[in-house]
């Protein structure tokens, strides 16, 4: 099976902003940015989406989420708050099949998103 262009970034095959990584997972900003601040955060395990989610899974979860606060906080966006996305499938809007999540910030957001 092919790597999907996320986890080409991940290996580093192709260049990224990375503003952080560690062993399970790495954080870039977005190419095509919707806000002053878009990074998005994927683990290096190569899981599909929110639905190919599995029980042993939840400590990589519970990581990912610690990281999303960390990057938002690193990122000066924390104190005024931000916006975490997580689109799931053709009809989500996801078009990378790799779980990822959108760290979206430095503006005010507004709601409904889309």
């Amino acid at each position: 099976m092919e790597k999907t262009l996320f986890e080409k970034i991940a290996d580093k095959e192709i260049p990224a902003e990375i503003v952080y990584e560690d062993d399970q997972c790495v954080a870039f900003r977005d190419v095509n940015p919707q806000a002053p601040t878009h990074v998005l955060v994927i683990p290096r395990e190569p899981i599909p989406s929110l639905e190919s989610l599995a029980e042993t899974n939840a400590p990589l979860l519970g990581h990912l989420w610690m990281v999303i606060r960390d990057v938002a906080r690193q990122e000066g966006i924390a104190q005024g708050g931000y916006r975490v996305v997580v689109n799931c499938g053709q009809d989500g809007g996801q078009t990378v099949d790799h779980l990822h999540f959108h760290v979206l910030g430095g503006r005010p957001l507004q709601w409904p998103p889309g």
